[in-house]
């Protein structure tokens, strides 16, 4: 009889492991909270008509999710339409100024040079060394790192002087560039990873150059769409989805997971994955005295990102001058951040991301009407703000800043509205403090230093997602799906071969192979 495996949790990571799985063989069960699949990662439909990510809106380097289709004997490119964007994002300048970032190389070196014309050609100098360092690094974020022992690869070892591991991002991006505000175009990628690019190790310059490499692109019906579109293909694999199932207690041998409960049954499984945020979902259903490293107040102890205000706003007519992404960098960025991450204060010039999707996307808004996706990022729950006092305050101040990425007279236009703040992410999307891209990236909490796939603290549980390795962001939560898989089929006996990253620990070993997946 073929093994039975239960993943807690239909966010991108739990549907594309569920996928590599089945096709391998195994029964999958996946036990969902929300009534759709996604998770942080899914569409919230209205009455009116409107549509929005949850979550990420940007989707980045596909090759991962397209080698896992592949796998499963699909394409994504016939699965979900996407539109590769041109320019990929519009950046505003609170110190002045506005950069429209292409990936064509020779336009963007245009848009440096007229910036900056001290940091003419740095562009093209950047993308050559970055990409060197992505193709020599990126087959290690493809293996598990179980123990500090990993860390002591020859290959790895070799790459030390190339990784700079002790220089932050800003000082990376400082060998390239003079102009602060050009480097803040290259580094603000860091808030993917709920980080500030001063803090951000300098590895993370490859967010940026996998922008420019290989494109930002938009999936027809936002990327939601990615992660319905893995949950139909999960069930005609045979993969069982129990949505709107959420899982409230464990069921253990010792120190050996046995089964999940819901309010609906028990359920029995030969492993368990854990595609819900890693800390919230310990603390609340894994007995402390069980996890000997991850025990609550080492969870407590851990340095965790940052949190998100969110405004999702239906608007009657359109804003068809406005660029698909929009990021207003403050004025005062060290501050901003500042506030975010020492202060925990919330600042009267947040930076700010705006989505006006529908100049790609006539799927998101019934006709004339448009979407606005307002992202503004704030310190994670923290006793310094009260989001019961300040959420409506602080709405305003996200509505006047609209003002600065060119939209106005929002207030009277809104036909649907929905807020959330970190309050809502912790109480309503189970995440630990409300921080939004879970444990932080410092060197810290990198590779061994995270809750590895293999949990360590309990027998028979597997780990997928933002907090476990390689870390957040979709690319590397979809690798993290491969190196999971492949882990928990080794030790059920069977093969994972199929499911393994096409270079992997191969690539590693040769060395300058090209372009390797992250």
């Amino acid at each position: 009889m073929s093994p039975t495996v239960n993943i807690i949790g239909a966010g991108p990571g739990g549907l594309a492991t569920a996928m590599l799985l089945a096709q391998s063989g195994v029964r999958v069960r996946v036990l969902e909270r929300l009534a759709v699949p996604g998770g942080r990662t899914s569409t919230i439909a209205t009455p009116e008509g409107f549509k929005f990510d949850l979550g990420p809106t940007f989707f980045l380097y596909p090759r991962v999710l397209e080698e896992i289709f592949q796998t499963c004997g699909r394409e994504l490119r016939q699965e979900v339409e996407m539109v590769r964007l041109d320019p990929q994002y519009r950046l505003i300048f609170g110190a002045g100024g506005e950069l429209s970032c292409t990936p064509d190389i020779a336009r963007m070196e245009a848009e440096v040079s007229r910036f900056s014309s001290a940091d003419r050609g740095a562009f093209t100098r950047f993308m050559e060394s970055t990409r060197a360092k992505f193709e020599r690094f990126a087959p290690f974020l493809e293996q598990p790192f179980q123990s500090w022992l990993d860390l002591a690869s020859p290959e790895l070892i070799k790459l030390v002087p190339m990784l700079k591991p002790w220089r932050s991002l800003d000082a990376e991006l400082g060998t390239f560039f003079s102009d602060e505000r050009i480097r803040l175009a290259f580094t603000f990628q860091s808030k993917y990873l709920g980080m500030s690019p001063f803090k951000c190790p300098s590895l993370f310059s490859i967010l940026s150059f996998l922008e420019y490499e290989h494109g930002v692109f938009h999936p027809i019906g936002g990327c939601g769409a990615v992660s319905e579109a893995m949950a139909r293909i999960a069930t005609e694999m045979g993969v069982e989805i129990r949505y709107e199932e959420p899982v409230e207690s464990l069921a253990f041998a010792g120190r050996r997971i046995t089964a999940v409960k819901t309010s609906r049954g028990e359920y029995a499984a030969d492993a368990t994955v854990v595609n819900a945020d890693f800390a919230r979902t310990m603390t609340r259903l894994v007995p402390d005295a069980i996890r000997r490293r991850w025990n609550d107040k080492k969870i407590a102890s851990r340095r965790f990102s940052c949190s998100t205000f969110m405004l999702y706003l239906g608007i009657e007519g359109r804003y068809d001058d406005v660029a698909h992404h929009n990021i207003y960098l403050s004025e005062n960025y060290r501050d901003n951040l500042a506030d975010i991450e020492h202060r925990h204060a919330l600042s009267r010039d947040p930076s700010m991301y705006v989505q006006n999707a529908g100049v790609t996307d006539s799927t998101l808004a019934p006709p004339g009407m448009s979407t606005l996706y307002l992202l503004i990022p704030t310190t994670h729950r923290h006793p310094n703000v009260d989001w019961r006092r300040e959420a409506a305050g602080f709405r305003e101040v996200a509505l006047d800043q609209l003002e600065r990425v060119g939209i106005g007279g929002v207030r009277e236009r809104i036909r649907y509205e929905k807020m959330i703040t970190p309050d809502d992410w912790q109480d309503d999307y189970e995440i630990y403090r409300g921080a939004t891209f879970n444990l932080s990236h410092d060197l810290g909490q990198m590779l061994h230093m995270r809750p590895h796939n293999r949990f360590e603290d309990v027998e028979g549980m597997y780990l997928v997602g933002g907090g476990t390795h390689p870390g957040s962001g979709l690319p590397v939560i979809y690798s993290s799906a491969r190196i999971t898989s492949d882990l928990l089929l080794g030790d059920l006996g069977l093969d994972g071969s199929a499911v393994r990253p096409r270079r992997g620990r191969h690539a590693a070993k040769a060395g300058h192979q090209k372009t390797a997946a992250v």
